[in-house]
């Protein structure tokens, strides 16, 4: 009783002004509930430890977003200025010429072995550059693009540049999704050091200037991964964008089938991650494999899609020869839910794994592929900061407890399309894996998650050192190699084909013959698609005459120097080197 007169006392002292502050204080605290249908993400899924940047939130922002303006920007000139120089390399005058003849003919005929949608992203440069386009012609693909560049009255510099211009917009497109997606995991300074390696990569400027569809594949697949990660937020968006991604993928190269299943897997993974606490375990699942569904159904019309982008009808009667594949390999061919073109491009695709192909490394002629052919090439060609980087940001994702849950998505579809690159017949370089440069920089962003005092200024040097190693060899991107195996004026002896000499540097040849060696004779061995006498090279082929009658400058690509044998390999060897053109042909006395 004695406790009650006392609050009875103390609540009769209250004023009506001071009861009214205490109910204000009681509805602010009851009127908004927590939602309860999302949860908020766990601190560790957004970010790691405070980065090292304005902790005033406007500086903060405009910081970070200078930050990523200057990367992209500097990205963005070194491919521009290197697309201008290059000359058409060995795929281009193939995806260039049959975009055009998607776009003037609207049909499937040429390149069947490659899926339509990055030869549209393409065809949106010719587009803008409106070439003539021969309708009469009946060649093969190799001689569709050599006669839309060279023999239609088309400047080749204009049309090649327009073409390479789509590819280069993606590519930039595909650094925010680099920088947004480790910025989710280790905050904004994450995200910068990401974006600081994918901007001065050197395989993915070399590539990503180029009118190829190695870099959008690689692209489209690291952009599903990333929204796969926040559909563990963000379900209902979030799920059928990954899946227009996928299809996306999938519709520009064959080989990003490998990586299918994981995709899925980590569909399902997400939409479990994003139930509701309440939710019953076995409805969870359900939804979790309806997810899965709902991405590699949308995946499917993707590709359809862009098939009937071409032509609405569908009509499909290949131009070269089909093999027959028996086995698992045709019976997954015949199951696939694409259109008839895309499965025989896929029994193309199988044929040329069939073929004994030749492969270079570190000085060895071979026939045949070595399984390790591609982590040797990367060890080559990856500025040494990035592969230090990578590897630490690999152990952070799994060692580091809150980031553990993050690691199956940059790591598991990177060693899934590793390894199945590895497996194929064709060692020709370092674009069948670049879409390692791009996944494992958003681990390489992890590292600075790691709650150790002096990781802001490791991951700073190291991305600076990249970024050095990568100035340094402007504008021969192609040629790269990092400085323990000595630069790119020595990739050539350790590599070949795309990793040094993808026909590229015709153009620089010809100024260098005219500035250099003006009146000289000239026998040239070109490996490429450019026509040397539209350059104002007029050479003969060495192999074509007796050695004794070989006088002059011998010209060789280096990808040829590489795997010359028989007449070409003694011409090579009694002759004297005076010169080298882009790291990638080499000019010899005789």
């Amino acid at each position: 009783m004695g406790r009650l007169r006392i609050s009875s006392r103390r609540r009769g002292a209250d004023g009506p002004a001071e009861r009214m502050m205490a109910l204000e204080r009681h509805s602010a605290t009851t009127s908004d509930p927590a939602p309860t249908s999302v949860p908020d993400p766990a601190p560790q899924e957004r970010s790691g430890p405070p980065d090292a940047l304005p902790s005033h939130p406007r500086r903060r922002r405009r910081l970070v977003a200078l930050l990523v303006g200057l990367l992209l920007a500097q990205m963005a000139v070194a491919m521009v200025t290197t697309a201008v120089r290059q000359t058409p390399t060995i795929d281009e005058p193939v995806y260039v010429g049959t975009a055009a003849e998607y776009l003037h003919e609207h049909r499937v005929v040429h390149n069947p072995e490659h899926p339509p949608l990055g030869k549209l992203v393409v065809g949106v440069g010719l587009v803008w550059a409106d070439p003539r386009v021969d309708p009469s012609f009946t060649g093969d693909q190799g001689r569709l693009g050599r006669h839309l560049l060279y023999e239609s009255g088309n400047d080749p510099w204009r049309l090649m540049l327009f073409a390479r211009l789509p590819v280069i917009v993606l590519t930039l497109a595909f650094g925010l999704a680099v920088f947004a997606f480790a910025g989710e995991l280790a905050g904004a300074a994450g995200g910068l050091a990401a974006l600081g390696l994918y901007a001065f990569s050197p395989d993915v400027i070399a590539h990503g200037s180029l009118a190829t569809l190695d870099v959008p594949a690689a692209g489209f697949v690291l952009v599903s991964v990333w929204l796969l990660w926040r559909a563990r937020r963000r379900p209902r968006w979030c799920v059928p964008l990954a899946g227009v991604a996928l299809g996306a993928a999938l519709a520009t190269k064959m080989s990003a089938l490998a990586v299918v299943p994981v995709v899925l897997a980590l569909t399902a993974l997400s939409v479990w991650c994003a139930r509701p606490s309440a939710e019953p375990r076995r409805r969870a699942l359900v939804r979790a494999v309806a997810g899965a569904g709902v991405v590699a159904l949308v995946a499917i019309a993707v590709v359809w899609a862009s098939y009937l982008a071409v032509d609405p009808r569908l009509l499909w009667s290949p131009q070269q020869h089909v093999p027959v594949v028996h086995g698992l390999r045709g019976l997954a061919v015949d199951l696939l839910p694409f259109p008839e073109a895309y499965r025989d491009g896929m029994r193309i695709q199988f044929g040329f794994e069939n073929h004994p192909w030749q492969g270079f490394l570190f000085g060895r002629l071979y026939t045949g592929s070595l399984w390790y052919y591609l982590p040797a090439a990367l060890l080559v060609k990856t500025p040494l900061g990035m592969l230090a980087l990578w590897a630490a940001g690999a152990v952070a994702l799994v060692a580091v407890r809150r980031l553990r849950r993050a690691a199956p998505y940059p790591l598991v579809p990177a060693t899934v399309l590793l390894a199945s690159a590895m497996l194929g017949a064709r060692d020709f370089g370092t674009r069948y894996a670049v879409f390692v440069p791009m996944f494992l920089a958003v681990a390489a962003g992890c590292v600075l998650a790691v709650r150790w005092r002096w990781a802001p200024v490791a991951v700073a040097a190291l991305v600076l050192f990249v970024a050095v190693s990568s100035l340094r060899t402007y504008p021969y991107y192609l040629p790269y190699s990092n400085e323990a195996f000595g630069g790119p004026a020595r990739t050539h002896l350790r590599l070949h084909d795309s990793n040094v000499d993808w026909g590229q540097d015709l153009g620089r040849l010809a100024d260098r013959l005219r500035e250099r060696y003006p009146d000289e004779r000239i026998w040239l061995v070109y490996k490429g698609s450019g026509v040397p006498s539209y350059y104002g090279i007029h050479a003969a082929d060495p192999r074509e005459v007796p050695a004794g009658e070989v006088r002059g400058l011998l010209v060789v690509s280096d990808s040829s120097v590489a795997k010359a044998t028989g007449r070409l390999a003694e011409l090579i060897d009694s002759s004297r080197p005076i010169d080298t053109v882009g790291h990638s042909i080499t000019i010899y006395r005789r």
